[in-house]
């Protein structure tokens, strides 16, 4: 159960997406700075719970100079173009700069942002890996300055050929991030929960089809992969927001 209620608001997708394609990583980009490694996290679990929920948390390391006002604003307009290092790039590839693929808002809220109710396209590698393949659409269900949390609406099947996108008739995939202002910064908690909470989920969805989305060694990636992302904000955002956001 997540701590933050879902919104009523509701922006069905509008804009076209890509159904259906071999994705593959994309070329890095250069960035100067060190990204976090897993241990710079104060926590980093990843659980079975008694319903056979897989549940992954990670306490991040504290984000020096990083507001939650920041972060809500970001999460609001993640889809547009940013100048770094001289060239103009999407701002979902600087967020990672090698783990990330694309990024679209399906639907935006009556401001044109993508605000809680609007959907987003998915695609990112963890580790550049191919095999680590994340193609998903997430409904916003929350988003503010206390956090986000986003509910996969359709997943990505495997072909062999490529990733196909198909709507998920259940509720399998939560990712919610809480945002906590501190001296300095901003404390930093996430929580991805996959499979469901229901008798049907503990004995047939959960140890048979959650397998199939993530398994043990991919959610280890998805731990150093949200590490690094949660803690690349620190070397672009302020920057970013000071220019854009006020």
């Amino acid at each position: 159960m997540s701590v933050f209620n879902p919104t009523h608001l509701n922006y069905p997708i509008t804009e076209s997406f890509i159904r259906f394609r071999n994705w593959k990583p994309q070329s890095p980009l250069p960035f100067n700075w060190q990204m976090k490694p897993l241990a710079s996290a104060a926590k980093s679990e990843i659980k079975v719970l008694p319903n056979k929920q897989f549940e992954l948390t990670i306490s991040h390391d504290l984000l020096k100079g990083v507001t939650p006002q920041m972060l809500h604003w970001w999460f609001c307009r993640i889809d547009d173009t940013m100048a770094y290092n001289g060239q103009t790039h999407h701002r979902y590839r600087v967020w990672h700069p090698f783990d990330h693929a694309y990024y679209k808002d399906l639907s935006r809220a009556p401001d044109g942002t993508g605000r809680a109710g609007t959907r987003r396209h998915i695609v990112e590698m963890f580790g550049a890996h191919k095999n680590y393949l994340i193609n998903i659409i997430d409904r916003v269900e929350h988003l503010d300055d206390k956090g986000i949390l986003l509910a996969t609406e359709q997943g990505g099947i495997s072909t062999g050929f490529g990733s196909l996108l198909a709507p998920l008739p259940l509720r399998l995939s939560t990712l919610e991030h809480q945002f906590f202002a501190v001296p300095n910064g901003t404390r930093y908690e996430s929580r991805l929960l996959i499979g469901l909470d229901s008798s049907l989920g503990k004995w047939l969805v959960n140890p048979i089809v959650r397998p199939l989305f993530i398994g043990y060694e991919m959610a280890k990636a998805w731990l150093k992969h949200n590490i690094e992302e949660v803690g690349n904000f620190e070397f672009f955002l302020p920057e970013l927001y000071e220019k854009q956001g006020k």
